[in-house]
């Protein structure tokens, strides 16, 4: 009894897991997706629990194949915490539907240091759902300012609850960046943000932050600069190829060692913090050089590509440019810039789920949604789907039809040797309207006729032509008594006339088998342009999007390797089909010839001289 009841218990706790492993936030959403956080050596690198993060969530034809089950206005998006409860803030930055590029923004409450189980949900699907973006509520109390810059190059706005918008931008836009849209800056432009408390930092400190991608060396270039009306500065500079900050405060010089080193051409990820004590430049969210001093706020307008005085430019890409009111901790820096790299370290899409599926959908169906995204792959898989059901109701009919024929064939012969040496004309029958079908269409009556002449039969339809034949030869009252006699020449002819009647028999027994040939042989090359299509299309997406992680890359090529299965899947069967069905039509090919050459003795022997 206790086995009995310790093992009921433990199916009721069983039974209850799935529930509790699936739960769902809100069944009015049929769609969600996991997405898997990685602080690992391996993710983001980040030891330490950090509080609210922004993540960027880049989405591209190469992990995500529901596109065109979002709202165009993306009202149905949510992100969800790992509890399956909490709905996290988040913004869009750039949707594109037409090339499939989604760019989102969320605040994620908390991450632990070096854990890899943690993770949100995506919501999506529910065609009712009102937009719920919340652009400033997506950054935490102590940033200040952030910048997504326009694809138009005209002034942007700030992102943040504080509104710090830029009072002037000169840069040039550019429509593909590190995140998105960006600005390339030729060494005599800037970007000009107001002087506010809350990027001076006030007590807490300040942290400044972008993406950039300089070109060719730097000459003491500046990256921001800012200048108090007494003359205190503060600045983040490019000389050569190292990164350095210097503070000028009263009489007071100083600058970070030139130990940064920054690549030429490549996107990095440059940061300078203010507070704690000291001052220090990072490259992506690693800190390469400080020097140790107290925080003083230094006020003025911030000048970002350029210097105070607007000399010394800086030459190259920009993006993502932000303030914050604190010296921002190493561990926040890192999480953040591998959210924001090309290959996000941090989040990762897992298998989309629909309600009802929650253990996830099928490896088929979650193929099958990234070949939708493929229209041209989506054709060819059409196309081959077709094929095989014209190849599979081919074999179907055409072996019910070999059967009934190899039925007829026995039946008929068996009734023929069974006339000994009797007269052979005694299985012969006047023609009548199941002739006639068997004539036009054999299958609709092996299928449907009563058989009782052997109407299958394309032994009997010789037999039938050669009696014809004799008949045009010794009368109509053919008999051993009959006053007319076959001669040689008239077997001859006979032969001649039953020979060309089976040619035209086999046309028959052999008519749609070349829609199988074409199955066997167009169907793999078929499939494979769909693959070489689908890969190329794949690639080019992922260096659209510039995500070249595991998880990027195997949707797509799974789903285009669909299309080279769905070709196999076509000439398989009709091969295995044809061959079956070429034996059949062989073995009855051999009877028939075997029959002519029986029927012209016995004729010739029964009619002869």
């Amino acid at each position: 009894m206790k086995f009995k009841t310790a093992l009921s218990l433990l199916l009721l706790i069983g039974s209850m897991v799935p529930a509790l492993s699936y739960a769902w936030w809100d069944e009015a959403w049929p769609y969600r997706v996991p997405i898997s956080l990685d602080t690992t050596a391996t993710g983001a690198g980040v030891n330490e629990t950090v509080q609210d993060v922004p993540v960027l969530i880049r989405l591209h034809a190469g992990n995500f194949a529901d596109f065109f089950y979002l709202k165009e206005d993306l009202g149905d998006l949510r992100f969800v915490g790992g509890d399956d409860k909490t709905p996290l803030s988040h913004h869009v930055e750039q949707f594109d539907l037409i090339n499939q590029l989604l760019f989102v923004w969320v605040k994620v409450p908390s991450l632990t240091g070096n854990l890899n189980t943690e993770k949100i949900w995506m919501y999506y699907g529910n065609g009712e759902a009102a937009n719920s973006e919340d652009v400033s509520g997506s950054f935490d109390i102590n940033q200040a300012s952030v910048i997504h810059f326009n694809a138009d190059g005209s002034l942007p706005q700030d992102k943040t609850t504080y509104g710090n918008n830029p009072l002037e931008l000169t840069a040039v836009g550019n429509p593909t960046s590190q995140v998105a849209a960006g600005v390339q800056f030729d060494g005599s432009q800037s970007l000009v943000f107001p002087d506010t408390p809350s990027i001076q930092g006030a007590e807490k400190g300040l942290t400044f932050s972008a993406w950039i991608k300089p070109q060719g060396s730097q000459q003491d270039s500046f990256l921001f600069a800012r200048k108090s009306a007494v003359g205190d500065e503060i600045s983040l500079r490019v000389d050569n190829a190292a990164l350095y900050a210097q503070l000028k405060v009263g009489d007071s010089k100083l600058e970070t060692p030139r130990t940064a080193p920054l690549t030429p051409d490549v996107w990095q990820a440059v940061s300078l913090t203010y507070g704690n004590d000291k001052l220090s430049v990072y490259i992506n969210g690693a800190e390469l050089a400080s020097i140790q001093t107290k925080f003083t706020p230094v006020s003025g307008e911030s000048f970002v590509g350029s210097s105070v005085a607007k000399t010394n430019g800086f030459v190259g890409e920009m993006d993502e440019v932000g303030f914050s009111n604190i010296a921002r901790e190493s561990a926040y820096l890192k999480a953040a810039v591998a959210s924001q790299g090309l290959e996000n370290k941090l989040a990762h899409l897992n298998e989309g789920e629909q309600l009802g599926n929650a253990g996830g959908t099928s490896v088929l169906m979650s193929i099958m949604g990234h070949a939708y995204e493929d229209k041209f792959g989506l054709g060819i898989i059409i196309s081959l789907v077709i094929m095989a059901l014209i190849s599979w109701l081919v074999m179907m009919l055409k072996g019910f039809y070999l059967g009934q024929v190899e039925k007829d064939n026995r039946k008929f012969l068996k009734a023929y040797y069974d006339l000994g040496t009797g007269n052979p004309a005694m299985l012969d029958h006047a023609d009548d309207d199941e002739d006639e079908v068997a004539e036009e269409s054999p299958i609709s009556q092996a299928l449907f006729g009563d058989h009782k002449h052997f109407n299958s039969s394309p032994i009997y339809h010789m037999y039938h032509k050669g009696l014809k034949e004799v008949r045009l030869r010794v009368g109509e009252s053919i008999g051993a008594s009959s006053n007319k006699k076959l001669t040689n020449q008239a077997s001859a002819a006979i032969r001649a006339s039953m020979e060309a009647f089976l040619v035209r028999e086999m046309q028959k027994i052999n008519s749609k088998m070349v829609l199988l040939t074409i199955a066997i042989s167009g169907g793999p090359f078929l499939g494979l342009l769909g693959t070489v299509v689908g890969v190329m299309i794949t690639f080019a997406g992922i260096a659209q999007a510039g995500d070249v992680n595991i998880n990027a890359i195997a949707p797509g090529m799974s789903a285009a390797l669909l299309a080279t299965v769905a070709g196999l899947a076509v000439a398989i069967p009709a091969l295995f089909g044809y061959n079956y069905l070429g034996s059949k039509i062989k073995d009855i090919s051999a009877d028939m010839q075997v029959f002519v050459d029986e029927f012209i003795t016995r004729v010739s022997e029964y009619y002869g001289e």
